[in-house]
């Protein structure tokens, strides 16, 4: 059986990390290695490694990952964001549990894009 990821590691508190709200389906923290001023992973609980993992009962979890990230953004006052996720590792993915980043508070460029 493969190691649990950081991030599972976090959700069962074996790892600390700067929690900014959680529920039953997901958490959201804040990423340790920032690249803007305003950088939030929103993990959900459910071990996915990433977008190709989830299946048609997962619908319900994706809808409501990008209703946390907009909830973030209003609770946080922020004017625009952007939501990137990295899909496999030729795509970029580093952690192999399915996360979503929010960066705001800095003019995004194309380029910018979170690993």
């Amino acid at each position: 059986m493969p190691e649990p990821s950081v991030f599972s590691r976090i959700i069962t508190g074996e790892i600390e990390a700067e929690r900014v709200f959680e529920d039953e389906h997901c958490i959201v923290i804040r990423d340790r290695a920032p690249k803007a001023p305003t950088h939030l992973l929103i993990i959900p609980r459910k071990p996915l490694i990433n977008l190709l993992d989830a299946g048609a009962d997962d619908k319900p979890l994706l809808g409501h990952l990008l209703w946390v990230a907009s909830e973030m953004g209003r609770r946080m006052g922020l004017d625009g964001y952007r939501l990137v996720m990295n899909n496999g590792r030729d795509a970029g993915q580093t952690v192999f549990h399915m996360h979503i980043h929010l960066l705001a508070n800095r003019k995004m460029r194309e380029q910018d894009l979170a690993d």
